[in-house]
């Protein structure tokens, strides 16, 4: 009797011990819990006690600290991004609404036909490429959507392609550029979209135009069952290009963003790219900067 009366004791002392911990525990844990939401740290709840319940515990609470801890980082870089891309925008679409607006002073202010006629044609220009800055806008902005779906077919790889590139001639007269172009004669063809592709090239192109240097090179050519699509330029300041972040919306490598553009030409293309289930990359060795566009053959 005085063996149970014993063992009951030791036993109430144990459980009352183990009692005294848990409830120092939870107090513990509740006073880390309110450091951590004053302070927003990236510290972790901690435990005393070698008990699986508590641990367990603990465990399950700094995984949902984490996941909490990502959600409100990834929130502050959107909001900082949303922040860049309204400052951004507010300049880039700014700087050529301003211009136009000074040209139409000075056409209302004119009494030559032939300075009529020059300031005209400047204006038309400022209005195009206001025009193809918003067609940009708005093509990123459906590509954002995850429901945005591209309808693909066997289509001509070789022939789009063709067709964009001489779609460049006037402007490629006028600059006094005469690229190197070098297409393989065999006939390609993919799974993919004829206009998204065109875009594709086309902002390839635009951006080896206003952002190349000189040296423009356009290739077409099969490789091991692929279809690929290569622009490569020469750039002066290859320092100032960031290779991993070319493919980023509003990237731009002029600094002071000198060039009237979105800075999403080559966001726009890598994006109708791999919707289509194509795969787009860029390297710069030295001076020479390549992008490439490269699909899978559909052959039938």
């Amino acid at each position: 009797m005085i063996i149970w009366t014993s063992a009951a004791t030791a036993a109430a002392v144990i459980l009352l011990i183990i009692l005294i911990l848990y409830r120092r525990q939870v107090r513990k844990t509740g006073r880390q819990l309110a450091f951590l939401k004053e302070q927003r740290t990236n510290l972790r709840l901690t435990s005393d006690l070698p008990l699986k319940e508590i641990n367990e515990l603990i465990d399950g609470i700094n995984e949902v600290l984490d996941q909490s801890r990502k959600i409100r980082e990834s929130a502050q870089q959107n909001e900082t991004q949303l922040k860049e891309t309204i400052t951004n925008l507010s300049h880039d679409i700014r700087t050529p609404l301003t211009s136009l607006d000074g040209y139409f002073q000075l056409l209302q202010q004119s009494d030559s036909e032939e300075e009529r006629r020059k300031y005209a044609g400047i204006i038309r220009s400022r209005i195009a490429s206001l025009k193809e800055m918003l067609e940009e806008l708005f093509t990123y902005t459906r590509l954002q959507d995850a429901d945005y779906e591209l309808e693909t077919e066997h289509i001509d790889f070789g022939k789009c392609v063709c067709d964009t590139v001489f779609s460049f001639y006037d402007e490629f007269q006028g600059r006094g550029i005469e690229p190197e172009v070098d297409f393989s004669s065999e006939r390609l063809f993919v799974r993919g979209n004829v206009e998204a592709v065109h875009r594709a090239v086309q902002n390839l192109i635009r951006n080896a135009l206003v952002h190349g240097h000189t040296g423009i090179s356009l290739e077409l050519y099969r490789d091991r069952g692929k279809a690929v699509f290569r622009c490569s330029n020469d750039v002066e300041h290859p320092e100032e290009i960031d290779i991993k972040q070319v493919f980023s919306r509003f990237y731009k490598a002029d600094s002071a963003r000198t060039h009237t553009s979105t800075g999403l030409g080559l966001s726009i293309a890598k994006g109708l790219v791999e919707r289509m289930g194509g795969e787009i990359r860029a390297r710069l060795e030295g001076e020479r900067f390549t992008v490439e566009i490269i699909f899978d053959e559909d052959i039938r």
